[in-house]
Parts: structure tokens; C-alpha cells; sequence
């Protein structure tokens, strides 16, 4: 398989799929990588490295398309005003690998498949053991939680930790942290390392214990939410929000930090801290809104913006990932190729439709949306693999662009 790597086009976005140490683990699986020129230099990854690894840098965009594969990270609604362009250029047949926001933009995903494109959205990897090592959402994730609270230390005007001085002691900072998944637990974890006193609330309960491990003060209200069978926080209604908002507000007040994290794939972002919450916090606070490019979880959030108000500063960071492009990149990279040795076998795709991870991977594919969650159902896992069209065996190889084979069915 011919893998080619592209130069991002999001506004603002540094990180590259691949990376020049993740060569030798795709060639053993019979993966040829291309890179479009320079698309690793804003991650500090120059062209030299990936030849020196065995890549093939390609001077045009268009050139890069003749490939059989193309991995991005972002991509389809995920880079809405640039992804048209590249969308022209893809083939029938051709397979993407990225992050597509496929359930913000379900019609998306619909163009794709009238293209005959296999695609993969990387957000959709399912919260399984085995499939731990490809989760990027948890990897940027990380990178998210971690550089929220560097932000809120950078904006608050006081100290993070207690200080011992000779002109007295100074108080450390009081840090709220609203939502406990990945990113929550590491902006948990970064603050406790800076000195805050950290607080912590989720609407599910269960992480109670995750969060003290990590040396926070679980805040604990009389509602509960649930998880769903990802182990994401479910969606609640108007009703539960308000008690929430209501019950949140006392702590949110004294908290000279407030983190929010709680994020809906597809959906707005829940209203969790409301104009009157701010106007009671202390001057000088400080709300880094990590859902921004949601809608955001504070009313007064304006994506990618930093907002005053009754002496509060409300950030709204948006893609946080590509603020630190090396590691970041490493870590998606990573996710990356292992989803990669996983469906590709001696340099051909194998899409096994009994496996849980293709299952809950691939959006689309032979000219049809084949995920649930868009409406779609997946090939079947045994005799023909859903296109009834053509009658093709799920144990029988389809053309590849590179002429070789893409194996569909057990592997």
C-alpha cells in the first residue's frame, strides 16, 4: 500500500499524521509512505528525516492523491473550509485515514461514500482494550487537559502553588476541573503539579476514585449522570442541567480557576457555567472553556477568543493539539500506525467486518455509509460483505488503485 502523508490545511494546525520513527513499523507491514514536502516541518519533523526512514517526499498535492491511501488529521468536516479542495481530488476506491467530525457533519460523510471512498475516522475508535494504543482522542485529549491549565496559569495573576515568603504566605490558587475523562484528569494531575488546590466534579460518579488518586477533592452533588456504552458522560436534559448549574455554582464561585471539558460528539456543547455563575466568581479568575469549538460550556465562551467579563477572563482555546505539534504529533502518529498494522496485511487493506475496531472505524465504504451511528449498517461478516450490487464474496479481494488487492472479510 502506497500511504501518502499531507501538508494540514486547517487554520493554525502544525501537527503531522506520520512521523519519520513510525517508518520501519508500517514497512514491516508493507506500507510505502509518501509526504507531501514540508508537512512535518511545523512539527519539527524536516523533510531529510522521512528520507533518511525510506519516505518518498512528493514536490505536489495533486501528485500525493496518486496514492492509495491518504492519512490527514484533520479532514472532511473536521477542516470544513478547506477540506472541498482535497474532497475533489480523492477516487473511487481510495482509503482516508483522520479525524472527520462525522457526526457533526453526517452529509459529509454522504459525499464521501457517493465518491466510493473508504474512510476511517479516528475519532470513532471504540473504547476497547485492544484498541487503547489507537485511541487519538484520548491522546489529544491529553494534550488538551495539559495545556488548559499552563493557559489559565499564564492568565491568572496570582501564584498556582503556596509560597513561603519573607513578606508572608501566599495562599496557592483553588482550581476547579469540570468533567474527569482524559483531558479533565490531566488538567487534574498538571495543576496538582503546578501547587493548586484542585477540585474536580463529573456527572458520573465512578471517577470519584480516579480523581483522588490524583490528589483532587471529588465535588459531589445530589444528581447523577450516566455513562453510555463508550464510557462517555450520556447528554441530560434542560432539567438536570439546571440543577447542576444550580448545585455547581457555590463551588464554582470560589474557585480562582475553572476548567470545563464536557464535550458531546456531534452535538453543542452543554451550558454549564452561565453569566451570573461568572459574575459571582472573584476578580481576577480565570475559565479556559476546552469545549469552545462546541459552542462551549460557559455562555460567555467565544471560540478561539479570549473574553472579559466583571473582571473574569473566559479563554476559548480551540484545537489545542497543534499548540504542542512535536509530541502531539508523536502520539497520533502512534494511534496511528497501529490502526494501520492492524487492517493492512502484507502491504493490502483487510477489512474483517466480525472486528470491532474496522466496525466501529470505517464511516464509509463500496459506495454506502456503513456506520450506525450515521444511519448506516456494515457489510455482513460472513458470504457477501453488504454490496449486493456487484456479489462480491466477503472472502474475495477488490481492486485496489495500485492494482494490488483489498481484502474484505476475516482476516
Amino acid at each position: 500500500m502506497r500511504l501518502a502523508v499531507v501538508s494540514e490545511t486547517f487554520p493554525g494546525e502544525r501537527r503531522v499524521a506520520i512521523v519519520p520513527a513510525e517508518l520501519p513499523r508500517l514497512a514491516s507491514a508493507g506500507i510505502e509512505l509518501w509526504v507531501e514536502r514540508g508537512a512535518g516541518e511545523r512539527a519539527g519533523f524536516p523533510d531529510a528525516a522521512y528520507r533518511d526512514k525510506g519516505a518518498r517526499v512528493v514536490e505536489t498535492r495533486e501528485a500525493l492523491f496518486e496514492a492509495d491511501a491518504v492519512a490527514f488529521v484533520r479532514a472532511g468536516a473536521a477542516n470544513p473550509e478547506h477540506w472541498p479542495e482535497d474532497e475533489q481530488r480523492l477516487r473511487e476506491g481510495q482509503v482516508i485515514f483522520g479525524m472527520l467530525d462525522p457526526l457533526g457533519d453526517p452529509d459529509a460523510m454522504g459525499r464521501l461514500a457517493e465518491r466510493g471512498v473508504t474512510a476511517f475516522a479516528l475519532e470513532l475508535i471504540p473504547r476497547i482494550t485492544r484498541a487503547q494504543s489507537m485511541d487519538v482522542l484520548s491522546s489529544m485529549a491529553t494534550v488538551a487537559g495539559y495545556k488548559a491549565v499552563l493557559l489559565a496559569a499564564d492568565a491568572l495573576p496570582k501564584f498556582f502553588p503556596m509560597f513561603m515568603t519573607a513578606a508572608g504566605t501566599v495562599p496557592p490558587a483553588r482550581v476547579l476541573v469540570i468533567g474527569a475523562g482524559v483531558a479533565g484528569l490531566q488538567a487534574i494531575a498538571t495543576a496538582r503539579r503546578l501547587g493548586a488546590v484542585v477540585e474536580a466534579y463529573d456527572v458520573r460518579p465512578a471517577v470519584k476514585e480516579e480523581v483522588e488518586s490524583l490528589g483532587a477533592r471529588f465535588v459531589e452533588l445530589e444528581l447523577q449522570g450516566e455513562a453510555d456504552e463508550q464510557g462517555y458522560a450520556k447528554e441530560q436534559d434542560e432539567a438536570f442541567l439546571a440543577r447542576q448549574r444550580q448545585l455547581l455554582a457555590d463551588t464554582i464561585a470560589q474557585a480562582h480557576v475553572v476548567i470545563t471539558t464536557a464535550s458531546i460528539p456531534g452535538r453543542k456543547a452543554p451550558e454549564i457555567v452561565t453569566a451570573d455563575m461568572v459574575e459571582r466568581m472573584r476578580p481576577g479568575s480565570v475559565i479556559v472553556d476546552i469545549a469552545a469549538e462546541r459552542g462551549g460550556n460557559c455562555t460567555l465562551t467565544r471560540a478561539g477568543e479570549r473574553v472579559e467579563h466583571a473582571g473574569v477572563t473566559i479563554l476559548g482555546p480551540i484545537n489545542l493539539g497543534a499548540s504542542l505539534p512535536v509530541d502531539a504529533s508523536r502520539m497520533y502518529a502512534r494511534n496511528l500506525a497501529n490502526l494501520l498494522r492492524h487492517v493492512v496485511k502484507e502491504g493490502e487493506l483487510v477489512l474483517d467486518w466480525s472486528d470491532e475496531i474496522t466496525r466501529g472505524t470505517v464511516v464509509c465504504h463500496g459506495g454506502r455509509i456503513t456506520h450506525p451511528r450515521l444511519g448506516g449498517e456494515p457489510p455482513a461478516t460472513g458470504g457477501h460483505d453488504g454490496d449486493d450490487d456487484n456479489g462480491d464474496s466477503a472472502q474475495q479481494p477488490a481492486a485496489s488503485p495500485s492494482g494490488g488487492s483489498a481484502q474484505e472479510g476475516s482476516a
